[in-house]
């Protein structure tokens, strides 16, 4: 382990490649992520309002699903997606966006995610370099975008995700990895805190719930792996940016309706992440 750890600091091209090419494969594996968890969720509320509504009648028998079962499919031909249809970007481009068998178009999402999963992971690499900070940042850009497209789909931010998040934000730092120990405590405790309080007002006074639990815990999950110093960065980040997309959602709309403000939170963490000194200095004029 240690050759292979000296010969990618001696060979940072070597390190980009391995990267990169790790990541496509990464990316891929997120798309069913992505897909699967909210259906999961799905078929287990089902079969935990059965047992608590109808205790007396036998459950549902159907099919569970997993990450890895049953295998994947098209949606229209229910023909099954062959290993060399699931290459990386390459298979996509190689079917020109269809399915093998019913030329039924596949969404351009899936590429860009492996792309997009590849670039910030290659941009996490050119910021720490290889190192153990890089090595958990990569984790922590996976789960940051599998939550972000989540959000963005099912206005969903699964405990699943977020609180092992959190819990493995306190515990690398408590090996002073990004931060103290203290200070890791301290970020989830007023990161969760924050939003809770603002939540809060805004009921009493609106009556009306203008965020989820699960943005307070991803915020929470944040301030663990970053400390209560970046906080209010990525507040204002995040701020910033759900409100001109929610003015332009509006205005395309032509109506008032809720948006998902969990993928804000998480680009603004990643960017506090990998540039909040530099930006929290150049704002204090240091």
């Amino acid at each position: 382990m240690q050759e292979i750890i000296s010969y990618f600091i001696q060979n940072p091209t070597a390190l980009y490649v391995a990267v990169g090419l790790l990541n496509l494969c990464i990316g891929s594996f997120l798309n069913v992520v992505i897909f699967r968890t909210p259906k999961m969720m799905e078929q287990e509320w089902h079969h935990e309002c059965q047992i608590l509504l109808h205790p007396e009648q036998p459950l549902i028998n159907e099919t569970k699903l997993t990450l890895s079962k049953p295998a994947s499919t098209c949606p229209k031909c229910q023909s099954t997606i062959r290993w060399y249809q699931n290459i990386p970007v390459i298979s996509w481009l190689a079917l020109r966006g269809k399915c093998g068998s019913c030329q039924n178009p596949i969404s351009i999402r899936y590429p860009l995610i492996e792309l997009l999963t590849m670039s910030c992971s290659l941009i996490v690499v050119a910021v720490f370099g290889a190192t153990i900070q890089m090595l958990f940042g990569l984790v922590l850009t996976w789960v940051l975008i599998t939550l972000t497209f989540i959000d963005f789909d099912t206005q969903l931010l699964p405990d699943r995700f977020t609180l092992p998040l959190a819990a493995l934000g306190l515990g690398i730092n408590s090996f002073v990895i990004y931060t103290s120990a203290a200070s890791a405590i301290w970020g989830y405790l007023i990161g969760f805190l924050c939003l809770w309080i603002v939540y809060y007002i805004f009921k009493l006074i609106t009556g009306k719930e203008g965020m989820g639990y699960g943005d307070f815990k991803l915020l929470a999950a944040l301030g663990a792996w970053m400390g209560p110093m970046m906080l209010p960065l990525i507040i204002l980040l995040s701020s910033i940016a759900g409100a001109v997309i929610g003015i332009i959602l509006i205005k395309m709309r032509g109506e008032n309706q809720p948006f998902a403000f969990g993928p804000y939170i998480a680009i603004a963490g990643w960017i506090a992440f990998l540039w909040g000194d530099q930006i929290m200095k150049v704002y204090l004029g240091g």
